[in-house]
């Protein structure tokens, strides 16, 4: 018996992996995170196969169903939106796992963030502007490491993928501007890739405002930074005077 951590991807099932469709369309235990996961994408488990929307399960509840579905000797999807890598709380539930002696692996999926800088058709890095990504969130009920905040991450003017903080969208762009300035593009995508997709794109000046016009509220994703401008320097890798191992510049 074995545990799949599943990656759900943003929501298009089409962003599947391979594997996880395979795991998905076979399994017949589907421990899954509530509506986070795209109706689409529940839909390939099989018809006859149990479903448990963990939204409503505390850990000591998840950790039972393992240990059930242990003593029938049935494998488990445990369906995780996104990357189950990232705010997904895999490491507890594998703690769990580990303490009752059943194995378990992980299928990494499409992240939000990818989905994000697909919709917007845009590079997260950027040559001379940017060559650095940053994944993070504000503080909430989790509280954030206080060399982790956003005051201190924005001083090295990274692209930031800011996860779980549509609500807080003005504090979040005031606190921005101050190192980024007001006329930093920034975009908030709400439910990538999903039927109802949104995509508002403005400035740190006015993101806030965009939003809130929008109703949006949770379910975005958050980017901002100078790479997200078309204006960019152009990139050596194709710059017909760069040589590099496979081809030879020219003058």
């Amino acid at each position: 018996m074995k545990v799949h951590f599943v990656g759900a991807g943003p929501g298009d099932p089409d962003l599947l992996t391979v594997k996880a469709q395979r795991l998905l369309k076979d399994c017949r235990i589907c421990i899954y995170a509530g509506s986070l996961v795209s109706p689409q994408v529940l839909a390939l488990v099989p018809e006859g196969a149990e479903k448990h929307d963990s939204a409503g399960l505390d850990l000591e509840q998840i950790t039972a169903l393992f240990a059930d579905a242990q003593a029938r000797d049935i494998d488990v999807v445990r369906l995780h939106t996104g990357d189950p890598s990232i705010y997904g709380a895999i490491g507890e539930q594998m703690n769990e796992l580990d303490k009752l002696g059943i194995e378990y692996d992980i299928v990494p999926g499409v992240s939000s963030f990818q989905a994000a800088a697909a919709a917007l058709k845009t590079e997260l890095t950027a040559p001379e502007v940017s060559q650095t990504i940053i994944l993070t969130r504000t503080s909430g009920r989790t509280p954030m490491p206080s060399e982790q905040d956003l005051d201190a991450l924005a001083r090295t003017h990274a692209t930031l993928c800011i996860f779980l903080s549509a609500h807080k969208l003005k504090d979040v762009a005031r606190t921005l501007a101050n190192h980024y300035g007001q006329d930093c593009p920034a975009a908030v995508i709400y439910r990538a890739t999903w039927p109802d997709e949104l995509i508002v794109q403005g400035t740190l000046a006015d993101i806030a405002e965009k939003i809130d016009n929008a109703g949006i509220k949770k379910t975005a994703m958050i980017l901002v930074g100078r790479a997200l401008s078309r204006s960019i320097p152009v990139s050596k890798l194709y710059d017909p005077a760069f040589s590099h191992e496979f081809r030879a510049g020219r003058q």
